[in-house]
C-alpha cells in the first residue's frame, strides 16, 4: 500500500497524544505536524499527500529521520543516517544527532562513511567477522587505523 508522506511521519507513533482526537487518529495534526518537519529537514517537494515513494531515497531519508529525532529518544541506533542526501541535511542532521548526545542521549551510530563516524562519535568499535576488532577514541585514530581495524587487522597482528 502507497503511505503518503504524512502518514509515514506517524509510524509507530500513532498512539501519541498530539495525534488523537478522543479515540481516533487526528490526521489534521498528523499533517500539520508532518508539514513542519519536512520544513524543518527541507524535505523536497515539501508535499505532505506525495505517497513517500515518490520521494527521492535522499527525501525518503530525510522523512524516517525527521520522524525519529524529532521523538527525542533516550537510545537512538541510527544506521547510515546521512546515506542520499545532500551535503546541507547531512550537516542539519549531523547537527541533529550532537544535539541528541549533548542531551545526555545515548547513539549508536552506524556508518561506512569514517569522517561521518571520527566527526560524531565519542568512542569507535570497529567490527570485523562478526567481533569487535578494536575500540579507539576518535582523536586517538585516524582513517587508516580504522581501516586496518575493519580488515581483521589488530594491534599484535599489525606490529607481528
Amino acid at each position: 500500500m502507497p503511505y503518503e508522506a504524512w502518514e509515514n511521519t506517524a509510524f509507530g507513533y500513532h498512539h501519541d497524544p498530539k495525534y488523537q482526537s478522543g479515540i481516533l487518529m487526528n490526521n489534521a495534526a498528523i499533517k500539520a505536524d508532518c508539514i513542519e518537519k519536512m520544513e524543518r529537514y527541507d524535505v523536497r517537494p515539501p508535499n505532505p499527500r506525495l505517497p513517500a515513494r515518490n520521494f527521492s531515497g535522499g527525501n525518503q531519508q530525510k522523512i524516517v529521520v525527521a520522524r525519529e529525532m524529532d521523538r527525542q529518544p533516550d537510545l537512538l541506533l541510527v544506521g547510515q543516517p546521512t546515506r542520499g542526501v545532500d551535503i546541507g541535511a547531512i550537516e542539519f542532521i549531523h547537527k541533529q544527532i550532537i544535539a541528541l548526545r549533548d542531551a545526555g542521549k545515548a547513539v549508536l551510530l552506524v556508518s561506512v562513511e569514517l569522517d561521518e563516524i571520527l566527526g560524531l562519535s565519542d568512542r569507535i568499535a570497529v567490527m570485523f567477522d562478526g567481533q569487535i576488532s578494536g575500540e579507539r577514541l576518535p582523536n586517538e585514530t585516524n582513517e587508516a587505523d580504522l581501516g586496518l581495524l575493519m580488515a581483521g587487522v589488530t594491534e599484535q597482528q599489525g606490529a607481528a
